[in-house]
């Protein structure tokens, strides 16, 4: 399936957000995630099911000073 994750087009096999972010190495930097611009709460990233074309977006908090 191909997914448009942070603006880049992606070909992946995962089926959850946790799929995802655990394909994509990522588990310890992911703070939020959206898909086509709604929020999905982490509780949800295990059942939520990834659709062709759907928008991903992981989002990240910076702290800075």
């Amino acid at each position: 399936m191909v997914l448009r994750v942070n603006g880049e087009e992606l070909k992946t096999d995962a089926k959850s957000i946790e799929a995802l972010i655990k394909e994509l190495g990522i588990e310890n930097q992911v703070m939020a995630a959206a898909v086509n611009l709604s929020v999905v709460k982490k509780e949800d990233w295990k059942t939520y099911e990834l659709k062709e074309d759907d928008s991903v977006e992981f989002l990240r908090f910076v702290g800075g000073g």
